[in-house]
């Protein structure tokens, strides 16, 4: 069994050099918290970006097929300055959404660091606004296939009650699109934890960054680098858990 002695002796001692030398350990501390704050940051500006962008794509639709800019009333050209915004609007979103999702996120980061905010000294907050402008693009899309996924019937429903076309979209069609976003965006989530690993890149200290802070030091890649693959698989499977334990309870109270 001396074989096995050797594997406890050796892993004692990869362990001392990773994480107590040098206090080593607070890196990692560091880039938890770092990897934390960005990702859930990032989650909260993509889903406010993504749902705003969402409804201007589906009024913006909308307003294309059934209004004109410039229409006649009574004999009388009429110009409807709304109906412009909205479709200017509508067009903004539509770029936004090829760029942001035409590019890599490494590269929307390093633009952000290097150009957009490069006279700012706090990458963690740099970060969050690229991964969440990065993520809006994405989860837009699901609202919007949420929100058209629900029967126009709901809609007219809601308007036959007397509800304002913004109303009914909050107050019925939204909610039900909802159960439908949900699985789709909890593997968004899932990708943008994943994601904030290449943060270092703008020297925002992450989980990655962190292990490789010290696998630069110590020289010894096994212990940092799968210690911090293992951290990002419990995360992974907590989020996973507990949006299906979501999803349940939105499934109960539907049959309820």
């Amino acid at each position: 069994m001396s074989w096995f002695n050797d594997a406890w002796i050796w892993l004692a001692e990869q362990f001392r050099i990773t994480f107590i030398v040098r206090d080593r350990y607070k890196l990692f501390l560091e880039g938890f918290r770092n990897t934390l704050v960005i990702a859930l940051g990032a989650v909260i500006i993509g889903i406010i970006i993504g749902t705003l962008v969402a409804f201007v794509r589906v009024y913006g639709a909308k307003t294309a097929k059934e209004r004109k800019i410039f229409d006649s009333v009574d004999g009388k050209r009429r110009f409807y300055p709304g109906v412009l915004l909205m479709k200017v609007l509508n067009k903004i979103c539509g770029a936004y959404l090829a760029i942001f999702r035409g590019t890599p996120i490494v590269v929307q980061l390093l633009i952000m660091f290097f150009i957009v905010f490069k006279s700012v000294d706090n990458g963690v907050l740099i970060a969050v606004l690229s991964f969440g402008i990065n993520s809006g693009a994405y989860v837009a899309e699901m609202v919007r296939a949420g929100i058209m996924s629900i029967d126009i019937g709901q809609t007219e429903a809601g308007r036959s009650l007397g509800l304002t076309s913004p109303k009914t979209m909050l107050l019925i069609v939204f909610p039900q699109a909802v159960k439908n976003i949900l699985p789709a965006f909890g593997n968004e989530f899932v990708s943008l934890l994943k994601e904030t690993s290449v943060a270092g890149y703008v020297t925002v200290r992450d989980l990655t960054k962190a292990a490789e802070n010290v696998r630069s030091e110590t020289m010894e890649p096994y212990f940092s680098l799968l210690f911090v693959a293992f951290v990002y698989f419990l995360l992974v499977l907590g989020i996973t858990k507990l949006l299906r334990l979501v999803e349940r309870r939105l499934s109960k109270s539907d049959r309820g």
